[in-house]
């Protein structure tokens, strides 16, 4: 059993996007689905749909087994977007205007066989906060992550959300997780 989900689904996400895989499982907990919501909103992660739940031709004799329509784990889709890489990229340099028309005239022919890199949108993330050491800050304090380009996701009395609207909202609370 692990005792850290957030820092489990964050390594699941890591490691499979160093590997460019399209999904990953991670388990299931109310806390995991609202990171994801939020990762899918800021444009992180393609989708995401919770999954393994029981059928609904099972036939449920008692409470008990109402605790078997909760989802078992969440399957996140990546995203990816594709890098380009030509060896005639540094056009800047020449200064004879005939050569500069006669280079993008090649680039052009060459633009079917250009190599392209499959590249994740999410470049890194990092556990803030951890269970042996919670980090708390109020509005004021919020991190900014590289001028505003990634995201912090807090846990505040008002549910999860991002370091835009908390400042936005005026509160501060727990500091989950930075994504960039």
């Amino acid at each position: 059993m692990v005792n850290d989900t957030i820092s489990d689904m964050l390594t699941r996400i890591r490691n499979k996007s160093l590997v460019k895989k399209r999904t990953v499982v991670v388990p299931f907990t109310r806390l995991n689905l609202k990171i994801s919501e939020i990762l899918e909103k800021e444009g992180f992660i393609h989708s995401f749909e919770p999954q393994g739940s029981v059928s609904k031709k099972t036939e449920l004799s008692n409470e008990k087994d109402l605790n078997l329509l909760k989802p078992k784990e969440i399957k996140i889709s990546l995203k990816y977007y594709k890098k380009f890489k030509t060896k005639y990229y540094k056009l800047s340099r020449l200064k004879d205007p005939v050569a500069f028309s006669v280079f993008k005239n090649l680039i052009k022919h060459l633009r079917g066989k250009q190599i392209y890199k499959k590249v994740s949108c999410i470049t890194n993330l990092r556990r803030i906060s951890k269970p042996g050491l919670r980090i708390y800050v109020n509005h004021k304090e919020l991190p900014r992550i590289l001028g505003g380009a990634g995201i912090v996701i807090l846990s505040t009395s008002k549910g999860v959300m991002t370091d835009r609207e908390a400042r936005f909202r005026g509160i501060g609370g727990e500091v989950l997780c930075s994504v960039w």
